[in-house]
């Protein structure tokens, strides 16, 4: 799956909160909790925002000194953990809208 030409979204049963620069995700369904760093937190929020796992990159490279790669690699890695604990939704992005 190419995360980066997907929408990726957070899934509807799952509930999420803020607590001290840190994030605790719960799937409603599955009961799974999921804690988030402050930088996967920073990516939860982006991609809430903007629902493009290439919109994340883009924001994450001005607001952190890190290399692009790396930053690739560490977002792929965290969407590739939520995917597989249902904890967001990904879905083919509609190229005529």
């Amino acid at each position: 799956m190419d995360i980066w030409k997907q929408r990726v979204t957070p899934a509807d049963e799952v509930l999420h909160q803020e607590l001290a620069g840190e994030t605790v995700l719960l799937h409603l369904k599955t009961e799974h909790y999921f804690g988030l760093d402050p930088v996967g937190t920073r990516i939860w929020q982006v991609l809430g925002e903007t629902g493009s796992a290439e919109a994340v990159v883009v924001r994450l490279l001005t607001e952190y000194d890190v290399d692009e790669s790396r930053l690739r690699a560490d977002v792929e890695r965290l969407l590739g953990e939520l995917i597989a604990g249902h904890l967001v939704k990904v879905e083919a992005v509609n190229a005529s809208a």
